[in-house]
């Protein structure tokens, strides 16, 4: 692979956590998910193909603005999905508590 595919794998990565973010903005988090896993399968290809050589120069910079890109979407979307995962988990726990109920109790 070389610097130019990199580069362009990490800029498709950065356009899938860009449609994350705004589908978690809108609470579709099925979306989420499916561009979770299509985001993941790119890391993957970057993680083995990426060659060891540091890139430099230009796409360097390029590579640095793009992660930094990444991480800015991330924390986003983690920002927006925690209060959402607070109330599943709170209903989860409630859902078996009151399951509990009923079957210690036979309603």
């Amino acid at each position: 692979m070389n610097s130019h595919e990199v580069i362009a794998l990490y800029e498709t990565v950065a356009t899938i956590t860009d449609q994350m973010l705004a589908a978690a903005r809108q609470g579709d988090w099925e979306k989420v998910t499916l561009l979770e896993a299509k985001c993941a399968s790119h890391v993957a290809i970057l993680k083995r193909d990426e060659p060891p050589a540091p890139l430099t120069g230009e796409i360097r910079v390029r590579k640095v603005q793009i992660i930094k890109q990444i991480l800015a979407h991330d924390r986003e979307i983690r920002t927006i999905a925690e209060p959402w995962m607070t109330k599943l988990s709170q209903l989860i726990n409630s859902t078996s508590a009151e399951r509990k109920l009923s079957q210690a109790y036979g309603n």
